[in-house]
Formats: structure tokens, C-alpha cells, sequence
């Protein structure tokens, strides 16, 4: 295992800077609490571009193929479409209802064109997870259930291995996925942290995946035996996204729960690395005549 040392990228420091990922359209960001959507500079150096803004949490994005300046977003209590202009489509809310406070997390596109997205609890209620999963025509249907913090997934290049993070428990699973229909396996654990919490992840060009390590201010590569390859040390303490823009590894982390944060706590990270990764896939949208949605 080597150790490598990053500088912050820019000046914004974030409340919970995640969903980092690298698209046609250049690195993309959210700032969840804040319900921003965030884009870097054509300098690394210089401040993050606000694209849009929700009055609700945003916890990440995919683009929509063929249709350029609209997302697909796991944002407040489900998945929406969204663009430039503001105007949102909701294609379902499944959690908002009754009772327990829900708010959507990290979500990503799959090699197939399906875009998945977890849930969790305002309160980190044990259990009252769930991720999502959004075929092409825009149902919305639960995958996992009985999750506490998901964070990812992230997929292998061929879309056939989904890694999934439980950040509340410290581990990331590993499951088989059907491209075609999008069902899952069986899961089985490919990695317990005992100290700090597994968040953002993403698969290399060469299978290995790399995990942002929440609390311990390291995001690590594990080879796809899950042994320990690489750490990036970080002068801040909450890594919580990552991302691999050809041979460079841009990281997010967060100021949010921190008594007296850092200089450098909330910043965007970028270094370079010896295995590049491959822009995140969009998300493939054919919607059937029964997909409706709502705009506001």
C-alpha cells in the first residue's frame, strides 16, 4: 500500500459536498443540504459555478441521454427530472409520506441506462432505507430495502457488479446485476471499515474500487478481492464523494457535523493517479404514455 498527499482544488468550502461525477458536460457536483448543483471551473483553482438550485436536498445527478442540460436527480423525497431552467418533472416521491422524516442520498447511472438512487432518514434511523431503482420508461421501484445511509452504488464497467455502501454500519456490499432487467443477486460483503464510515465510491478502468472513507480524512482503492491497495491522505476530515476524470481523482467532503472545521473542511480535492476512470453513463429515458409527472 502507498500513501499520496492532495491540495485542495479551489476556495468554496461545502456543507455536504457529494455526487461527484464526471460527465460530457465536465465535472458535476451537488452541496446535498443546500439543494445545489455545482460544476468546476475550466480552472481547477478557480470557484464552483452554481448550475441550479432546489429548496431540497439534492444528493446526486446523472445526465439524461439526447437531451442536454437535463438530469435525472434523486432529490427531497424521490426522483425528478430537471433542468436548467428550474422546471422539474416528478416521475415518483415514494418517501414522502407520514410519520418518519426521508430525504434522498447518492445515486448514479448504471452501463444500461438505469439510474439508482438510496433514501434515508433525516435522524439515521436504522433500517429505513431504501435504494431505488428507475428503469427507461421512468418507473421508480424498490431494489434494496432495509438500508440505514446508502452511499453509491457504484458499477463496474461492464454494468454486471453493483458495489453498495451502508455508511452506518461501516460496510460496502457487492452484488450481481442483470443488465437487461436490472434485477440484483445476492449480496456479500466486500469490505468492513472499523473506523470511519465507507461513503462515495467509484470503479476504476481496471475494476478496483475507490471509497471515500468518512471520518478518517483517506479515500481508499481496493482491488476487486477487496484487499487494501492505496490510500489518499486529505487535510480534511470528512471525504464523502469521488470521482475519476480520466487520470485525475476529484474528491468532495463536508463541513456539516463539525464543531470547529478545518481550513480545508468542505473542499474539493484533485490529484492524479496512475489507473483513469470513464465519464459516468446518462441516464436513458423512454418514457411510456403513462409516465406523466408534474411540473413546478
Amino acid at each position: 500500500m502507498t500513501g499520496q498527499h492532495a491540495t485542495a482544488a479551489g476556495p468554496d468550502r461545502l456543507e455536504l459536498g457529494e455526487g461527484i461525477r464526471w460527465t460530457d458536460d465536465g465535472i458535476i457536483l451537488v452541496d446535498i443540504l443546500q439543494g445545489r448543483l455545482l460544476t468546476t471551473a475550466t480552472a481547477l483553482h478557480h470557484p464552483l459555478r452554481e448550475l441550479l438550485s432546489l429548496p431540497v436536498p439534492l444528493g446526486a445527478v446523472a445526465p439524461v441521454a439526447g437531451r442536454p442540460g437535463t438530469w435525472i436527480a434523486a432529490a427531497g423525497t424521490g426522483v425528478c427530472l430537471l433542468n436548467a431552467n428550474g422546471i422539474t418533472r416528478w416521475l415518483a416521491t415514494p418517501e414522502d409520506h407520514g410519520g418518519r422524516s426521508m430525504r434522498m442520498n447518492d445515486g448514479v447511472a448504471d452501463p444500461s441506462g438505469r439510474f439508482w438512487a438510496g433514501s434515508m432518514a433525516y435522524d439515521n434511523t436504522p433500517n429505513a432505507g431504501t435504494l431505488y431503482r428507475v428503469d427507461h420508461d421512468g418507473t421508480v421501484t424498490p431494489a434494496i430495502e432495509g438500508i440505514t445511509v446508502p452511499n453509491g452504488p457504484a458499477f463496474t464497467a461492464d454494468g454486471r457488479t453493483m458495489y453498495l455502501a451502508d455508511s452506518a454500519r461501516g460496510t460496502v456490499l457487492r452484488y450481481t446485476v442483470d443488465p437487461d432487467t436490472g434485477g440484483i443477486g445476492a449480496p456479500e460483503t466486500f469490505l468492513t471499515v472499523d473506523v470511519g464510515s465507507p461513503d462515495g465510491m467509484t470503479v476504476d478502468a481496471e475494476g478496483a474500487l475507490w471509497c471515500a472513507v468518512w471520518g478518517t480524512g483517506t479515500v481508499r482503492r481496493y482491488l476487486p478481492d477487496g484487499s487494501l491497495d492505496q490510500s489518499v491522505h486529505l487535510p480534511a476530515a470528512q471525504p464523502a464523494g469521488v470521482c475519476l476524470e480520466d487520470g485525475l481523482l476529484h474528491v468532495t467532503t463536508a463541513r456539516v457535523g463539525l464543531d470547529t472545521p478545518g481550513p480545508y473542511d468542505g473542499a474539493l480535492f484533485t490529484l492524479p493517479v496512475d489507473v483513469p476512470g470513464i465519464p459516468t453513463p446518462a441516464y436513458q429515458h423512454a418514457p411510456s404514455d403513462t409516465i406523466t409527472g408534474d411540473l413546478a
